[in-house]
């Protein structure tokens, strides 16, 4: 495993490689989620230590923020379980991921004139553009399973900026995870747009999906759930609108 050690006196060149190093730190947990520093060391090939330092670099700019692990019932070894460290919003912006007031203040105005109707419809008109930009991906997956178009549409997704995965989960079922969301500052007070960027996940998988949970509800990831036992009815780009029913997050909060 590489070293990235600390030493007294840096030079230009040391410094800028330290900046370097921290901003792969930041996005490999932008990427992967709410992330151990051990975990970090071992995907980017670095000390623990030298993680560590980093981390606590980033937490202290305000990129990071260091969070208690979920509870987790497996056994486990002596001593308290190691933090996670997940992006906040001020360091998913250094992402380019700004968020513009006035995006904000529009739509507080449109749901003023037309109520949750015109702000479904233009939720639905905002993720139009993004549809027809993945459809594409899925050309040839029509006759393959959710889980296969699942796949096809993380990569589409991945393509446009998301940092989208899809992996299987132990019962079967595919989780399609996007580790960025370019409107999650707005979405949290608006869930329109979540709601209707899940409706269209479901057309383009041709299955009904449920978001598990959000980046815009404080969740480190956008996780959707596209289960693969189901008879797709719908093609993957088919026009027909598919409607998701509401689910409850794992946190609590309900979310479509």
């Amino acid at each position: 495993m590489g070293s990235d050690s600390g030493r007294g006196g840096t030079s230009p060149q040391e410094a800028t490689g330290e900046h370097a190093t921290r901003r792969r730190v930041a996005r490999a947990v932008l990427e992967d989620g709410p992330s151990t520093a051990a975990a970090l060391a071992e995907r980017l090939d670095l000390t623990t230590a030298a993680v560590r330092r980093h981390l606590d670099a980033l937490v202290a700019d305000g990129t990071l923020e260091a969070r208690e692990p979920r509870e987790d019932r497996r056994p486990r070894g002596r001593g308290r379980p190691a933090r996670v460290f997940a992006v906040t919003r001020g360091g998913r912006s250094a992402f380019g991921q700004e968020y513009d007031d006035l995006a904000a203040s529009a739509l507080e105005f449109l749901a003023g004139v037309g109520g949750d109707a015109a702000l479904e419809a233009f939720a639905r008109q905002r993720v139009s553009g993004l549809r027809e930009r993945l459809v594409p991906a899925l050309h040839g997956h029509d006759g393959e399973a959710a889980g296969e178009r699942a796949a096809a549409v993380a990569d589409a997704l991945s393509a446009q900026g998301y940092a989208a995965s899809a992996r299987t989960t132990g019962t079967g079922a595919v989780q399609l995870c996007q580790h960025h969301c370019p409107v999650a500052a707005v979405a949290e007070r608006f869930p329109q747009l979540c709601e209707a960027e899940t409706e269209m996940l479901s057309g383009l998988l041709g299955t009904h999906v449920q978001r598990l949970a959000t980046i815009a509800h404080g969740d480190g990831v956008c996780t959707t759930h596209v289960p693969t036992s189901q008879t797709s009815q719908t093609s993957p780009t088919s026009t027909t609108r598919t409607t998701t029913s509401t689910t409850a997050t794992p946190t609590g909060r309900t979310t479509a």
